[in-house]
């Protein structure tokens, strides 16, 4: 494998671990009867819309089908990738549900 193609996969691995970043933050939305659109749009106000996003609203299943996803966990990899911003604005919403 030469250096392009090593950089290529590198990437790739990446796009993909990050997208299941977005799906895990989606999913926890939506087991906790949250809008990921809306959790988003507080955290990156300037960004108009996500198209990992929405791919990954499409892999959502209801909250009686999916598993749960502790806070923590979501809050780690969010973390992992660097948002800062959107683990803030999840923060608050799990200090809300837990009032």
């Amino acid at each position: 494998m030469n250096r392009k193609e090593m950089e290529d996969q590198v990437i790739q691995s990446y796009q993909q671990d990050e997208q299941m970043m977005i799906h895990v933050f989606a999913q926890w939305c939506i087991n906790h009867d949250l809008s990921p659109v809306d959790l988003y749009k507080e955290a990156y106000p300037e960004q108009a819309g996500n198209e990992s996003l929405n791919q990954a609203l499409e892999l959502t299943v209801p909250k009686q089908e999916a598993g749960e996803i502790p806070d923590e966990t979501l809050l780690g990899v969010l973390s992992l990738f660097g948002n800062e911003d959107l683990a803030f604005v999840v923060t608050k919403y799990m200090e809300k549900l837990k009032k």
